[in-house]
């Protein structure tokens, strides 16, 4: 299975896949000071609510007749490292597959070689992560991620960055400068249209990502996120309480709490369908318009422009970046 994780300013998101089949998903809330320990523990948590144990388990015993645990030969070896530029591989090891490149052997004190952190794939009878791809725009967090991989299911996950095999041209003027996440969304919404598409991302900033039919990253917009706006009026504005980011029951509010939910979601749809009209005015044809992110559900339903809704719309956009990564094969 494929352990695709989506780390954002506000949340991290977690989608386990089998093939093109989203298994189940859930978040957490993004803290750079948390260790890959921390994380992992709560992973585990999460994958045994959902019914997918997660632990760390010793490499077994040899039994009787096998060769004592020692040094194996080159061709032997399923922990083997590999030089050079990560190329997010696949290669057999286990009852699974495993990125190339897994971590090597941990020392002990005495020389000798400590047991493997083993990863689920490696219990009998049991599926497991066999794979897993990562995106950030958090870099401080990703360090931590990286060793949760490595440490707890043996695993060199793929990283989207420069030089991902996206498939996708970026007509940026510096592509590396487009966040990972934006680049995600895009594949992913047009691997499902097959034609000229925009994508709105409800994250902690709202983002407008275009397509062109030929499957080309052309451009798109940023603005401050409807969480961000809400906390502003909070820190800034001494009488204004803090709200719960719901639809009122009117535009026209009748206290201050319904008055500023709804400057705060008709506003926001507002600036929406503005920002969509105005794209498509720019641009030569057509345009699908999908939202995803953690509000697309709140916002969408008063847009006149926002014709679907995928929450998942990013996990989706990983695992073809996975899928697509290992097609191609070694750099």
């Amino acid at each position: 299975m494929l352990l695709a994780v989506d780390i954002g300013n506000t949340n991290i998101v977690f989608g386990l896949f089998e093939g093109a089949r989203l298994l189940t998903h859930f978040r957490l809330e993004t803290r750079k000071a948390r260790t890959e320990d921390e994380y992992a523990a709560l992973l585990s948590s999460l994958l045994q609510l959902h019914g997918l144990p997660f632990r760390a388990t010793p490499a077994p015993e040899p039994e009787a007749g096998e060769l004592a645990a020692g040094p194996l030969p080159p061709s032997a070896r399923s922990d083997s490292t590999t030089s050079g530029e990560h190329s997010g591989a696949a290669e057999e090891g286990g009852r699974g597959k495993r990125v190339a490149g897994g971590t090597e052997r941990l020392g002990r004190a005495d020389g000798s070689e400590a047991a493997h952190l083993q990863p689920l794939s490696a219990q009998a009878g049991e599926r497991g992560i066999s794979a897993g791809i990562l995106a950030t725009v958090v870099p401080p967090v990703l360090a931590a991620f990286q060793r949760l991989f490595q440490r707890y299911l043996n695993l060199d996950p793929v990283i989207v960055g420069p030089g991902t095999r996206t498939g996708m041209p970026i007509l940026y003027d510096n592509p590396r400068e487009v966040g990972a996440d934006r680049i995600i969304n895009a594949v992913a919404a047009y691997e499902r249209y097959r034609s000229g598409c925009l994508v709105v991302d409800f994250g902690t900033a709202t983002t407008f990502d275009v397509v062109t039919p030929k499957g080309e990253y052309l451009g798109g917009a940023i603005a401050p996120g409807i969480g961000i706006s809400a906390d502003a009026l909070f820190h800034a504005a001494a009488k204004l309480p803090r709200v719960e980011l719901v639809r009122p029951r009117s535009v026209i509010g009748k206290n201050t709490v319904s008055s500023m939910q709804s400057g705060l979601v008709y506003g926001y749809v507002g600036l929406v369908d503005g920002i969509v009209e105005r794209m498509r005015a720019e641009v030569d044809f057509p345009l699908r318009v999908v939202a995803t992110g953690g509000l697309a559900a709140l916002l969408a339903r008063d847009s006149r422009t926002i014709e679907e809704c995928d929450e998942m719309l990013t996990l989706t956009g990983l695992r073809i970046i996975y899928d697509r990564e290992q097609r191609r094969g070694p750099r």
